[in-house]
């Protein structure tokens, strides 16, 4: 019988079987306190030391929900297009695990607060793919286990485990769509533009950081496959905490590959956990996934039902931002720029400095050169994120002004930029201080420019002889002699004149 290492070709994969994917995306919210107690929710900190009897689960401690991840669950689910619940409760999902503990997860089950919903997915080519969700829903995050020995860093093999609580409680929403279908050869794509427009819709609410590095957002990637002629579903796997877009897209094409190959060899697919190995893009066993009977849920007596009124609810609609799809399309459409231009933006991570640059009062494309070209290398530089550096978008405006009239070449405004960077001052404190304004006095050119011809003089007699791309040469020597702070094309116009060409 094949190993189940053993893989199918993608090509074969998609002759004999349609695939079908399942993601359930948690995410950490961003609020204050934690779900159910009033301890910091913050990411780190010493071991245990974010903790109180209720996360603990200590006898006698009572929970008592927070207000806030309510309302963001609310916003997310408005956002995700679903119905809100007018009544619904917590339930409790009964498991063991070390670091959970309370040995039960305060959840929802059947009655969660959002639910039927759907996010349009643009692929690369601009093909739309609607992803339905089946629902969103609050529960609380576990702690962490720390597996110490062995060499994956996984319980097996190790000869410890330390344990860390200070996760455990702190707000989640787990989005979890319906089946997806259809999407054949582009399920892996699909799995990953989901996720990445996930996480930009949550950005814009400002409801996570939606820290993938930081666990902030995880996802559990379903795959099963059916075979062509088949009408119900094949087994699924779940691949646990995929912390990563191009993790994702690799552990759908992964699964495919692997149960494929089970299935063409008479085999049959188990319904278990799996891993994610970042370093080969392959996935192992976890442990064999349960049913929701196995969790014997049941609903939470501690806390009472929320029911959200309908006007709140639709006070929080008017807070919702523009989606990132349609800022997407109007940034295209004011700015004109083509599909690759607009992915390359938003990819730099920049499409927020460069539209508060445009606010200012700069050109798009001005604003955008600046932003993912020379600012961004400034950041690579400096081991920064984007945002991070010294400048606002009104100084990179002011900069670009500065150009634009003439005061400032290219290469002298990048002088600015990085005097603004080392906290020299604004951009017009830098010119002054460094003495960088264009010599725009033609006196001033004509001297320079006098005496590179008289020092070049062959050069000189070329262009008077009607070689006029020599001038090039003389322009170089009058911007070296004015430390690049003449006007290029005005000394060009200059020198011309001078030798009877202009």
């Amino acid at each position: 019988m094949t190993a189940v290492a053993d893989l199918m070709d993608y090509d074969e994969v998609l002759e004999r079987f349609d695939p079908v994917l399942g993601l359930e995306v948690h995410v950490e919210l961003n609020t204050n306190t934690k779900m159910f107690c009033g301890c910091a929710n913050l990411f780190g900190g010493e071991p245990n030391t974010h903790v109180c009897p209720t996360c603990l689960g200590l006898p006698g401690s009572l929970p008592v929900v927070n207000g806030k991840a309510v309302e963001s669950a609310i916003r997310i689910g408005l956002a995700l297009n679903c119905e809100i619940a007018p009544w619904c409760r917590f339930a409790r999902k009964n498991y063991f695990y070390p670091d959970m503990p309370k040995n039960f997860q305060t959840s929802q089950y059947d009655e969660p607060i959002a639910f039927n919903g759907y996010l349009d997915v643009t692929l690369d080519d601009g093909e739309v793919v609607r992803v339905e969700i089946e629902r969103a829903h609050m529960e609380e995050d576990t702690g962490k286990s720390l597996h110490v020995g062995g060499a994956t860093g996984r319980i097996h093999g190790a000869e410890h485990s330390l344990l860390d609580y200070n996760r455990a409680g702190v707000p989640l929403i787990e989005i979890v769509t319906k089946p997806i279908t259809g999407t054949g050869a582009r399920a892996p794509e699909v799995a990953r533009a989901y996720v990445s427009a996930l996480r930009d819709l949550l950005l814009a609410l400002g409801v996570s950081d939606v820290r993938m590095d930081q666990g902030s957002l995880r996802c559990d990637a379903n795959v099963s496959l059916m075979t062509k002629d088949a009408t119900e579903f094949g087994t699924r796997t779940e691949t646990k905490n995929v912390n990563s877009l191009r993790s994702v897209e690799r552990a759908v094409r992964y699964e495919m590959t692997r149960q494929a190959a089970v299935l063409a060899d008479g085999g049959k697919v188990t319904q278990e956990t799996r891993h994610f190995q970042e370093a080969d893009g392959t996935t192992s066993p976890g442990r064999t996934k349960e049913t929701a009977e196995d969790y014997r849920y049941f609903p939470e007596p501690d806390l009472v039902p929320i029911a959200p009124p309908a006007e709140w609810v639709g006070q929080l609609r008017g807070t919702l931002p523009e989606m990132p799809a349609a800022r997407r399309q109007r940034i295209q459409t004011e700015w004109g720029l083509t599909a690759e231009e607009l992915r390359d933006l938003f990819n730099s991570g920049a499409v927020d400095r460069v539209e508060a640059t445009v606010a200012a009062g700069a050109k798009p494309g001005d604003a955008r050169g600046w932003w993912i070209n020379f600012l961004a290398q400034e950041a690579n530089s400096r081991e920064v994120e984007l945002t991070a550096l010294p400048i606002t978008p009104g100084q990179v405006a002011r900069v670009i002004e500065l150009v634009s009239t003439g005061e400032l070449t290219n290469k002298l405004a990048r002088e600015v930029v990085k005097g603004v960077l080392a906290g020299e001052g604004e951009p017009d404190e830098v010119v002054e201080k460094r003495g960088l304004k264009v010599v725009s006095d033609d006196s001033a050119l004509l001297a320079a420019v006098d005496e590179a011809l008289a020092a070049q003089p062959d050069i000189a007699d070329k262009i008077r002889g009607g070689k006029v791309q020599a001038a090039g040469a003389i322009v170089g020597s009058v911007m070296k002699a004015t430390k690049g702070q003449a006007d290029a094309k005005r000394v060009r116009e200059l020198i011309l004149e001078r030798v009877g060409q202009g």
